[in-house]
Parts: C-alpha cells; structure tokens; sequence
C-alpha cells in the first residue's frame, strides 16, 4: 500500500503546483491513497469550501488541517457534512469538524488523524492522549493509519513520532513549512518526517513575498501577507506499508514546477 503526503498548500499558487504536477506523480507513483494539507490553501491563511473542493477533485482523498482550520466560516458547514476534510483533534469537541476520519480504495482502510502541537500553537487538549483515543476508536476499522502532525515545535513533533512509532503507519509533520532531512522508518515500523515541507513558492518566506516579510521583520509593522509566486515547489513524502500496517519505507519528493515539467513531474527524489 502506498500513500501520497502533500505538505501545506499555500495558495493559488501552491494549487496551481498541486494542479500541474499531482496528475503525473498519480500516474508514475500509483498511490493508494492521497492525502493533502490544505492549512493556507486559500489566499495563503486557513481553507474555505471553493478551494476544499477544488483539492478534491484535483486528486485529494483527505485533506488536513491545522491552526487556520477555522480562518474562513464558510467552510464551517463542509468540516461537519464531508468526512473527507478533518481538523485537529485536540481542538475543542463542539468546534465545526472532526479530528479523524477514514479513506477507502480497493477493499483497504486509511485511517486519518489531525493533531496540533501545543507548544506555540493553541490547542484545547494535549495531542498526546487525544492521539490515543483516536487510535482507540480506528483500530478495528481500518488497515493502515496516517497521523499529520501540525507543530510548531521539531521536539513536540518528534516526540510524536517515537510516541506513536509501532502504533500507526505514518507520523508526518507540517506547519514550519520547511522539509527537514529526517525521513526514516522508525525501529517500531512507523515512518516518521519532523515537516514534510510547503507546496508553494520557495522565493518567498515561507510561501509568502519576501518583500511583505522583510519589512514586518525589520520595522515590526503589520504587513499583509500575500502567497509568492516565485520559483515554486512541490514537496511531498511517499510512504510505503505492508499488509500488516507497517511502513517499508518513506521517501521524500521534491518537485520543482513550471510549465515545462508539469507533465512529467521529474525532480529531486531523496529514498530513506
């Protein structure tokens, strides 16, 4: 069994990556399973129904969110019909959505989980024992489970990983925007990444014009920002599992795009 990770989308921008090169990594990679992490896919700060769909019909099986989950309130009412889009779990039990859900394709059972760190990050409960009671309530149901990590902190998110390690197929990180090196199988069989990296422009800050950014850092001014549009980025992890839920392997996909490679989505490929 094989999944497709996408890390944060940012923008129209990160969606016309996702829209340009998901077709060619479908057909070369064959996944099972797609999931994507739509936290800045609208305009560069949180998700809203037109752009939740639009993910979907470009490929997505579940798309994950994080602390902008609630940034547009049109989307409150796709969060509780659609069972494809999940929020963090260890956010408040009457918010709009749900933390976990489950993708089916061919007879087998993807498991999905949302968490958000607490370090830095607002979150009603720990995601530790909320992590727990999500496996509690998936492990009959399903074959494999993906838990998407939305931390601020490396150590939060590591401790993720070495916490879940054996309990779930893929812990991954998002919400730094920035893929670290650390893509490996840990020694219980579960695949680990500490950020699997933006699908956005990687000549902004992350996935915003630099220009916005630069000038917030260095007079302290609020600056609206606005998604960069230069050299853009795919970045991604592919997970490999067995029969039994355990991973056989993660390897991480770093797509540059452009017109010119939309088609064939060559690129950087690190194998872990």
């Amino acid at each position: 069994m094989r999944i497709l990770f996408i890390g944060d989308v940012v923008g129209s921008p990160g969606r016309s990556v996702v829209d340009g090169l998901l077709p060619g990594l479908l057909e070369k990679e064959q996944p099972d399973f797609v999931v994507i992490n739509g936290e800045n896919a609208a305009g560069g700060v949180g998700i809203n129904t037109k752009v939740a769909l639009a993910l979907f019909q470009a490929g997505a099986d579940v798309i994950t969110l994080g602390n902008h989950a609630f940034r547009h309130r049109d989307v409150y009412e796709l969060l509780d019909r659609d069972e494809r889009i999940v929020r963090p779990a260890n956010y408040p039990k009457g918010a709009p959505g749900r933390g976990h859900t489950i993708a089916e394709s061919d007879g087998q059972r993807l498991g999905v989980v949302n968490l958000s760190g607490q370090v830095g990050l607002d979150a009603a409960r720990s995601p530790f024992p909320e992590a727990d009671a999500a496996l509690a309530e998936l492990r009959e149901k399903v074959d494999h489970v993906l838990v998407d990590m939305h931390a601020e902190a490396t150590s939060e998110k590591v401790a993720m990983g070495w916490y879940l390690d054996g309990r779930v197929t893929a812990c991954v990180g998002t919400h730094t925007h920035i893929a670290t090196a650390d893509a490996r199988v840990l020694p219980g069989g579960s695949a680990y990444v500490t950020d699997v990296g933006m699908t956005g422009a990687r000549g902004g800050v992350i996935g915003m014009r630099r220009e916005e950014a630069l000038t917030r850092f260095l007079t302290q001014v609020p600056a609206r920002f606005e998604p960069s549009d230069e050299d853009l980025w795919l970045n991604a992890v592919l997970i490999d599992a067995d029969d039994a839920g355990s991973a056989t392997g993660i390897r991480q996909v770093l797509l540059p795009y452009s017109a010119s490679n939309a088609a064939s989505s060559g690129g950087v490929n690190q194998t872990m």
